[in-house]
C-alpha cells in the first residue's frame, strides 16, 4: 500500500505545478525602491530587471513550444518576457483563435469555459491566461503590451474603446501576481496620446497592484510625455538598432547608441523613477534593422549595452534576438529583419547566456545604495565603444571597459583605506583578482587581453579594511 501512497503523492505534487487559470504560483509584487531609483519585491528583495522581447509569444507558439521558450529564460535567469497581447487588431494565435471581434479592442472574443483541446471552449486569451500562469510557474514575470503602437497610429484605437479594453485587461489580470504593464509598443507618446493615457490610466485605476511603463519609439524615452503621470510608475526607452555610422543631426538621435545618456536624464527627474532600456540593439539583428547587408549585431554589442545602461543607474536591462523577439519558425512565410535562424535555435545565441552574469554582479553586493559615479575614472572616459562606465556602493565600485583599454581610477571614492581589485569577465561571470591597492591617489589598471571591441571587462574595487 505504501507504494500507491507514495505514486498518489507525486501525481498531486505534478498537478500542483500546472499553471491553473488565476491560480498559477503567486509571485511577490514588484514595487519602486525608497530611493525611487531602482525596482525591489515586495518583501524588500532587490529586483533586477533582466528582460527578454518575446514579442510574438502569444501568437506564434503553442503550450509545448511556450513552455520550451520559458524553461530556457528561466535557467538563463531572466526574470521578464516582454510580449505583445495585441500584435495586430487582426491577431490570431497558433491555434486558429481570433483575439478580438471586429477588431475592436473593446471586444474581445471570448468563450465560456478554457479547457485546452475543446474548440468550443479554449480562446485567444485562455492560451494568453496559460502562458501567462506558465511563466509564474517559473519565477518569471510578464510585461504585457496591451495594444502595439502601429495600431493605434492607424486609427484603429478609438480613446473609448481604449479605457474599456483596459478596464478588461485589468479586471482579468490583476489577480495575477506576475504582470507588468507595458503601454505604448514602439511608438512616441506624442502620437495619439489621449489614446495612451486612457490605457494606463485606466489599468492604474483598476489594477494599481501592478507596475506599469511605456515603450516608446527608438531613440526616446517615456519620460518625454508621461514622466509626471500617476500610472507611469517607471520609465522605459528604447535605444533602439541603429550604428554610430548611421545616426544623423536629427533631435531624436542626438544620443546615438550611447544608451547610458538615457539613464543619465531620467535619473536627475523629478519625481524620481526608475528607468531602463526595453530595447537596445537585439543579437543578429542588422545595424539599423532594415538593411540585411549591413553588419550584426553580436554578443558583445548586447553586453556593451547592458553594462553602460545600468552603472549609469538603469534599474535593469531587456536582451533581445532577432529570430526570437518574432518567433520565427519554419512554416513562416518569410521574415522581419532577415532572421538567419529559428527561435529554439536562437535562444542558445551566446548573448542571451551571458546577460545572467550582469544580473549576478549587481545582486552580489549591497544593491540600493549604488549610484552612477563618472569621478572614478581619472581624466576623460573617453568616447563611443571607448567609454568607461562606472559605478559604485558604499563599500565597491565597478567600472566597465568595452575595449579593453588600459585606463586610471580616482582612489578613495569608497570606504576603507586598502582595496582589493579583480576583474570580471563579462562573458563567462569569473573573477580574477588582481592584488591590494591603497585606497588614494590615482591607480592605473590594465585588462587581460589585446585591446579591441567587445575585449570588455569590468574593474571590481572592494574595501579590505
Amino acid at each position: 500500500m505504501e507504494w500507491k501512497k507514495i505514486f498518489s503523492l507525486c501525481i498531486l505534487a505534478a498537478l500542483m505545478q500546472l499553471p491553473v487559470n488565476g491560480q498559477g504560483r503567486q509571485l511577490p509584487a514588484l514595487r519602486v525602491s525608497a530611493n525611487g531609483h531602482y525596482l525591489l519585491t515586495g518583501d524588500g528583495q532587490p529586483f533586477f530587471w533582466l528582460g527578454d522581447t518575446g514579442w510574438l509569444l502569444f501568437v506564434k507558439l503553442n503550450r509545448e513550444e511556450a513552455g520550451k521558450y520559458l524553461e530556457d529564460r528561466r535557467q538563463k535567469g531572466f526574470n521578464v518576457i516582454q510580449a505583445m497581447v495585441l500584435h495586430t487588431l487582426t491577431a490570431v494565435n497558433v491555434y486558429g483563435d481570433t483575439a478580438l471581434k471586429g477588431r475592436n479592442v473593446a471586444t474581445p472574443n471570448t468563450t465560456p469555459g478554457n479547457a485546452f483541446g475543446d474548440a468550443a471552449q479554449y480562446d485567444f486569451w485562455d492560451h494568453v491566461d496559460y502562458i501567462v500562469d506558465l511563466a509564474a510557474q517559473k519565477g518569471i514575470y510578464m510585461a504585457l503590451v496591451p495594444v502595439w503602437g502601429a495600431n493605434v497610429k492607424s486609427g484603429g484605437v478609438k480613446e473609448g474603446d481604449a479605457a474599456r479594453y483596459a478596464q478588461w485587461l485589468a479586471a482579468r489580470y490583476r489577480n495575477r501576481s506576475n504582470i507588468i504593464w507595458m503601454n505604448g509598443g514602439d511608438i512616441k507618446g506624442s502620437d495619439s496620446m489621449n489614446v495612451w493615457k486612457a490605457i494606463g490610466q485606466n489599468i492604474h485605476q483598476h489594477d494599481p497592484a501592478h507596475l506599469v511603463t511605456f515603450h516608446p519609439f527608438g531613440r526616446t524615452s517615456s519620460s518625454e510625455w508621461f514622466h509626471n503621470e500617476a500610472w507611469l510608475q517607471f520609465n522605459m526607452f528604447q535605444s533602439g538598432h541603429r550604428s554610430y555610422d548611421l545616426d544623423t543631426s536629427a533631435e531624436e538621435h542626438k544620443f546615438g547608441p550611447d544608451n547610458y545618456k538615457f539613464v543619465e536624464i531620467d535619473y536627475k527627474k523629478q519625481p524620481v523613477k526608475p528607468t531602463l532600456d526595453g530595447e537596445p540593439s537585439y543579437e543578429e539583428i542588422p545595424y539599423g534593422l532594415h538593411d540585411t547587408t549591413k553588419p550584426r549585431w553580436k554578443d558583445y554589442d548586447v553586453r556593451r549595452y547592458g553594462y553602460w545602461e545600468v552603472f549609469a543607474g538603469g534599474a535593469g536591462y531587456t536582451y533581445g534576438h532577432n529570430s526570437v523577439m518574432q518567433m520565427h519558425k519554419p512554416t513562416d512565410k518569410g521574415s522581419s529583419y532577415g532572421a538567419l535562424s529559428y527561435w529554439y535555435d536562437a535562444i542558445n545565441y551566446p548573448g542571451a547566456g551571458q546577460m545572467v552574469y550582469l544580473k549576478k554582479l549587481l545582486l552580489s553586493r549591497s544593491y540600493f545604495d549604488r549610484v552612477p559615479d563618472q569621478s572614478l575614472v581619472a581624466g576623460e572616459p573617453g568616447g563611443k565603444y571607448k567609454y568607461i562606465a562606472a559605478t559604485r556602493g558604499g563599500t565597491y565600485a565597478y567600472l566597465y571597459d568595452y575595449t579593453g583599454r588600459p585606463f586610471s581610477v580616482n582612489m578613495g571614492k569608497i570606504s576603507g583605506s586598502t582595496v582589493q581589485a579583480s576583474w570580471y569577465n563579462p562573458r563567462n561571470g569569473k573573477t580574477t583578482r588582481i592584488g591590494q591597492f591603497n585606497n588614494k591617489g590615482v591607480q592605473a589598471f590594465t585588462p587581460p587581453g589585446k585591446e579591441q571591441e567587445g575585449n570588455d571587462w569590468v574593474l571590481i574595487l572592494e574595501s579590505t579594511k
